[in-house]
């Protein structure tokens, strides 16, 4: 894993805090695959990837903040992640019926060249 990776990412995590969606999608491979930790599965494309964040963020609030960055054998970058999720008045989450919540994640990136072309969603160790 190059520090250009390392930098790319964090800026990721940057731009998604900040709710600067085309800051994120502008490092997208244009058919990425990101996981919808929300509901499941994948969307699929950039367009996929803002509709999805649109909905997430209409109904909460989430902040992840990245705490360690490991390259795995098949070239994968894995980044253990604090995700924190509150409501849209800043408050802790109550009674939720979505997967998200206040967890540690494993996020791993799969990218080509400079752009990201897929994104899962993992268990730490500790989870």
């Amino acid at each position: 894993m190059s520090e250009k990776q390392t930098q790319l990412i964090k800026h990721i995590y940057e731009r998604f805090n900040a709710r600067d969606i085309d800051g994120v999608l502008a490092a997208l491979a244009d058919d990425v695959a990101w996981a919808n930790g929300m509901e499941g599965g994948h969307v699929h494309g950039r367009e996929a990837v803002r509709d999805y964040w649109t909905r997430q963020w209409a109904i909460v609030s989430p902040h992840v903040e990245p705490v360690a960055f490991q390259q795995t054998e098949d070239g994968a970058i894995e980044v253990e992640v604090i995700q924190r999720v509150f409501d849209l008045n800043g408050r802790p989450l109550e009674g939720q019926d979505h997967g998200l919540k206040d967890k540690t994640v494993m996020h791993i990136f799969r990218m080509e060249g400079d752009r990201i072309i897929r994104f899962d969603i993992g268990e730490t160790a500790a989870s």
